[in-house]
C-alpha cells in the first residue's frame, strides 16, 4: 500500500486516539467518509493499528526491562518473530551492532524476570545470550498493556 501525505496527515491526528473522523475530515478538509475509508484500509493493510496504550511507569508492581539477545543463527527474523510471540514481549527489533536483538518486555509481580528466563526464552531455539538492561524511567514510553 502507498502511504501518501494524506494518509501520513491522517495518522497523525490519531496520535489522539479519540479524535473523530468528523474533526480529522474537517481539519484536513476532507469528507468524513474519505476519513473513515483511508483509515480502514490503512489498518487492513497492517499500515495502522489504533490501540490503548500504558505508560509502564504509572501502573504499580510494574517494571520494563530491555534485553539484548545474541542468536547462534543467521535468521534474525525467525528469532525476532519467535520472541515477538513471548508472554510480556511489547516490542522487538533486528538491530546491527554488539547485540541480534533488542526485546522490551513488561513484568508484573506474578511474571517477572526468572519465569520470562526459565519458561518464555527456552521456547525459542539458538539463544546463544541474553543481556537485561532494568528502565528505571523511559520518556515517551506507551506499551499495549499484554500481561
Amino acid at each position: 500500500m502507498k502511504v501518501d501525505d494524506i494518509n501520513i496527515r491522517i495518522i497523525q491526528h490519531l496520535r489522539d486516539g479519540r479524535k473523530s473522523f468528523k474533526k480529522i475530515a474537517e481539519d484536513l478538509q476532507l469528507t468524513e467518509n474519505t476519513v473513515r475509508a483511508r483509515v480502514k484500509k490503512l489498518c487492513d493493510e497492517g499500515v495502522l493499528e489504533i490501540t490503548g496504550l500504558v505508560d509502564p511507569s504509572s501502573i504499580a508492581h510494574h517494571q520494563m526491562m530491555i534485553m539484548g539477545v545474541k542468536l547462534n543463527s543467521t535468521d534474525l527474523f525467525a528469532g525476532g518473530e519467535a520472541f515477538s510471540r513471548l508472554r510480556g514481549v511489547v516490542r522487538v527489533s533486528v538491530v546491527t551492532g554488539r547485540y541480534d536483538l533488542m526485546v522490551e518486555v513488561l513484568f508484573n509481580d506474578s511474571f517477572g524476570l526468572p519465569e520470562f528466563y526459565n519458561e518464555e526464552v527456552p521456547r525459542v531455539s539458538g539463544v546463544l545470550s541474553l543481556e537485561t538492561f532494568v528502565v528505571y524511567k523511559g520518556y515517551n514510553v506507551k506499551v499495549p498493556y499484554i500481561l
